[in-house]
């Protein structure tokens, strides 16, 4: 019983964070802002979604492939989302109009 409980805490919880990635995509005003939010909320929420998905089946091979997933996610998402990044700010994506700094511009040509 209490199980159910920790996996519908884990469901909602990682809901709620990909629904603030979504809202972060789509409401913050800069390219590189919305990146971090994509990345930072989408592989927590994705994460608790997949650990509630293992908890439920128990099963050794579902626990290892949402481990498996989960890691993958870890790994690649800031790597893409550096990517991502840099290719915007090369391609001259305007950076939002509060930025007082932008220490990328020395060592990055566009």
């Amino acid at each position: 019983m209490i199980l159910d409980y920790v996996m519908a805490a884990l469901v909602l919880l990682g809901g709620f964070f990909c629904f603030v990635a979504g809202l972060g995509v789509l409401r913050l005003p800069d390219v590189l802002i919305r990146m971090h939010a994509s990345t930072k909320a989408g592989t927590l929420g994705a994460g608790l979604i997949l650990g509630a998905v293992a908890l439920y089946f128990g099963d050794t091979g579902v626990v290892t492939r949402a481990l498996a997933t989960i890691l993958f996610l870890l790994i690649t998402a800031p790597v893409a989302a550096h990517m991502m990044g840099r290719a915007a700010f090369r391609a001259g994506v305007d950076l939002w109009n509060t930025t007082v700094e932008d220490g990328a511009e020395t060592r990055l040509k566009r």
